[in-house]
């Protein structure tokens, strides 16, 4: 018997820019709990936790990327990560990534968690 995920709504696709992370509380913690951004149209969802120290990783509300959108920062200590697959190129947590989460986008364009 195949069981499936239970889902949790994200976002609209519409919502997310490309290489622009915005910070979201699915769960309801009180903080944002993951980053979300396109890449070449397709969301790509990581939980907002360094694996340096498992803190939160920006500085402001939604302040996740460099200014060119090259890399995900963590602010705390400088990390960079490719947005591609979450992998630290730089820093004191380098050749770590982030934990990237599941998503579906359904026919209305809503991004939904696997959870």
């Amino acid at each position: 018997m195949n069981q499936v995920a239970p889902l949790t709504f994200l976002c609209d696709v519409q919502d997310l820019q490309d290489r622009a992370a915005r910070g979201f509380d699915p769960f309801d913690r009180g903080r944002d709990t993951v980053l979300a951004l396109l890449l070449d149209g397709r969301p790509k969802v990581y939980r907002n936790d360094c694996p340096h120290l498992n803190v939160p990783m920006q500085y402001r509300k939604d302040r996740f990327m460099t200014p060119g959108g090259e890399y995900i920062v963590c602010f705390a200590h400088g990390a960079r990560f490719l947005p591609e697959n979450g992998l630290c190129v730089s820093g004191p947590c380098l050749g770590q990534s982030l934990t990237e989460l599941a998503c579906l986008v359904d026919g209305e364009g809503r991004i939904w968690l696997e959870t």
